[in-house]
């Protein structure tokens, strides 16, 4: 048996760095007294979501990956504790930017890299002014508490990208995110929507998923202001909600599995041997249009 304790965070911002950096401690601290294994804290919790606005001094926020004191911040809380720490931040990297994700294990060891694939650009949600699409591709992490996928955000609504994961060995699904309201339209609520999205994952390649989004109202430089809408939640292998947060509370929630029984039950279910990759052409295209067409 494979048993771990997933824990899923979700906390507001303010522009003072060393004081998100000292919330985010606080809910890892609370969910490993709990029992967790691995913590998700939500995507570039380091600041308020600078992405509302296009303001070139935002880039000032931005670090490299090597000598990062975020990240060697929380390797160093990650050895104390002996927990998983995926950790979001804004990368420089020469003269590209991009919003990426260290992934640290349990003894501190910082595995590696991922930048965030896919790049949203709406209003409110301005990332393509900020991050070039990210360059290392999808990657599964081998950790203490398993081999896990993890997506940034706008990740999370492509079924390739888990299902890249899935096929790569992972078997937990993370997706720290900043998603709330829409500026430019007050009646539009996707949290539902977000929430069935990543379900859908969860259930077609039969392992949890685990979401962390932030919340409170974060107000832009020019009249705007988001309201994250929290929601943060843990899916078991058939994508039902085992742990869901609620909108407006800072919460740690937390779920167990035992990752042998899901592994066998993947094996079981067949969608994995009864795939046909040699068809699915398609979707490696924009227009759907193969050559032969």
């Amino acid at each position: 048996m494979r048993k771990i304790t997933l824990a899923a965070t979700q906390m507001a911002c303010v522009w003072d760095e060393s004081t998100n950096i000292a919330r985010a401690e606080a809910l890892v601290r609370q969910a490993k007294a709990k029992g967790a294994d691995l913590v998700l804290i939500q995507e570039l919790f380091a600041a308020p979501y600078f992405c509302q606005d296009q303001l070139h001094e935002f880039f000032d926020l931005a670090h490299p990956f090597e000598g990062n004191p975020l990240i060697a911040h929380f390797a160093a809380l990650a050895a104390e504790l002996g927990v998983v720490l995926p950790i979001s931040y804004f990368e420089r990297a020469g003269q590209a930017y991009f919003n990426s994700l260290a992934v640290i294990d349990a003894d501190g060891t910082v595995l590696g890299n991922y930048r965030k694939s896919h790049i949203p650009d709406g209003p409110g949600y301005t990332e393509k002014f900020y991050f070039s699409p990210g360059d290392t591709g999808f990657k599964a992490w081998k950790t203490r508490a398993g081999t896990i996928g993890v997506g940034i955000c706008w990740d999370q609504w492509f079924p390739e990208a888990a299902r890249s994961m899935a096929l790569m060995g992972a078997e937990i699904l993370l997706y720290p995110t900043a998603i709330g309201s829409e500026p430019h339209d007050a009646d539009l609520d996707s949290s539902a929507h977000w929430q069935r999205v990543m379900q859908g994952h969860a259930g077609a390649n039969l392992m949890p998923v685990v979401a962390s989004n932030r919340i409170g109202t974060e107000k832009g430089r020019n009249g705007t202001s988001i309201t994250f809408y929290g929601s943060s939640f843990i899916a078991d292998q058939v994508g039902a909600k085992v742990a869901e947060a609620d909108r407006a509370t800072e919460t740690v929630l937390l779920a167990s599995f035992d990752l042998d029984v899901i592994a066998h039950q993947r094996r079981s279910w067949g969608v994995f041997r009864d795939r046909r990759p040699e068809l699915y052409g398609r979707i490696a295209t924009y227009d759907g249009r193969m050559v032969q067409d």
